[in-house]
């Protein structure tokens, strides 16, 4: 291990990032994601990557994809209306399947909203905000050294499965700072690439496991990424029905038939829970005191945190909604996920719900208020 040392959270994820392999970042600055910005900029050039800070977000995510093309793992970071702006080339990015990791530090929204303070609502942009059916891989820190671990995580996983990948962190745990000792070496995944003759590569043909070899622009091999329904060629089949049907399955499928290689979670006192809270990232520090204090107070809760939102963790909470007596969803939007958790517990048990959208993190108290009155 490292020296420990006082670490602000972006400047954690910054480092789990160039330990995975990143060496290349475009961005825009925008609260509360503007330091990664300004670490990548400061770290890259001294590890032989490069830094742009392109005119606006979407330019930033197609120099993204050019560079992740051009075989860099490649990152870009912001906040809610960034990530908005973002999106068309995000959606260029699932179908063309270049893998490269999105960075949303969340604040209040809708729009410009409290840019400075802190919110969970952009769960289900993480999800759906690319327009048509595609894969989804989101992943939520709630410590420093989460933000390292995630970022790591998210890097490897944009490359086993060639595909965008959201890291959702928020302004609080952003900007608070904690003492962690990064460790000297993580393990990395690199992209699948190809081994065949540079005649034979059908680049999107996919193994096994619904992933094609991805060839790097500038080694010899040519391929076509298009953002039209194409064949294994890479060439448009707008028209052809069944070319698109198996194209659409294969891109969801590669990831959710692999869900459970992606599902992280983390559980709190739930071997014999009554009461369990479903909470992520800031609002699960809250919690997670909550059901301290209320295991004090002879009342049998439990914490379940999922670290990666997409996929959702269906077998988890499904196991928990058959033995529990109700599930609290706590969470900084007015119920991005206790839908999915209603959708799963499907009336095995009750599913009640506490939120707070004025900026502002749930506090243990609160949350213990809420438990007690479904214990």
């Amino acid at each position: 291990m490292t020296t420990p040392r006082l670490l602000q959270g972006n400047e954690a994820l910054v480092e789990g990032a160039l330990a995975a392999g990143v060496r290349f970042f475009a961005g825009y600055p925008i609260t509360p994601a503007t330091e990664i910005l300004e670490l990548m900029a400061r770290k890259l050039p001294r590890l032989g990557g490069k830094f742009i800070q392109m005119e606006d977000e979407l330019g930033s995510m197609g120099a993204v994809i050019g560079a992740s093309v051009a075989g860099a793992k490649a990152m870009t970071a912001s906040s809610g209306p960034g990530i908005s702006l973002k999106q068309e080339n995000i959606g260029f990015a699932i179908i063309a399947e270049i893998p490269c990791v999105v960075v949303n530090v969340m604040r209040g929204g809708p729009s410009t909203g409290m840019p400075t303070l802190p919110s969970q609502m952009d769960v289900m942009q993480a999800k759906w905000g690319a327009h048509g059916d595609h894969p989804a891989i989101a992943l939520a820190p709630w410590s420093v050294e989460e933000c390292f671990t995630t970022a790591v995580r998210a890097v490897n996983l944009a490359e086993r499965f060639r595909t965008p990948v959201t890291l959702l962190s928020d302004a609080e745990i952003a900007h608070m700072r904690e003492v962690y000792a990064p460790p000297e070496s993580v393990e990395t995944i690199d992209r699948p690439r190809p081994n065949c003759p540079r005649e034979e590569y059908v680049p999107y043909r996919p193994d096994e496991r619904g992933i094609p070899a991805m060839a790097d622009f500038g080694s010899g091999y040519r391929w076509h990424p298009d953002s039209n329904c194409h064949d294994e060629y890479g060439f448009p089949a707008t028209n052809n029905h069944a070319v698109g049907d198996k194209l659409v399955r294969r891109l969801v499928g590669k990831v959710n038939d692999y869900a459970e290689e992606i599902h992280w979670l983390s559980e709190e006192r739930l071997e014999d829970a009554e009461i369990v809270v479903f909470a992520f990232g800031s609002v699960a520090r809250s919690a997670s005191e909550a059901v301290d204090v209320a295991r004090s107070q002879g009342i049998k809760a439990g914490l379940l945190r999922p670290i990666s939102i997409w996929p959702f963790p269906d077998p988890a909470v499904a196991k928990v909604a058959a033995r529990a007596k109700a599930i609290l969803v706590a969470e900084g939007n007015l119920g991005q996920l206790l839908g999915e958790v209603q959708r799963v517990a499907a009336g095995r048990c009750p599913v009640a719900h506490f939120s707070r959208v004025d900026g502002l993190i749930p506090r243990p108290e609160q949350i213990l208020a809420r438990i007690k009155e479904l214990a």
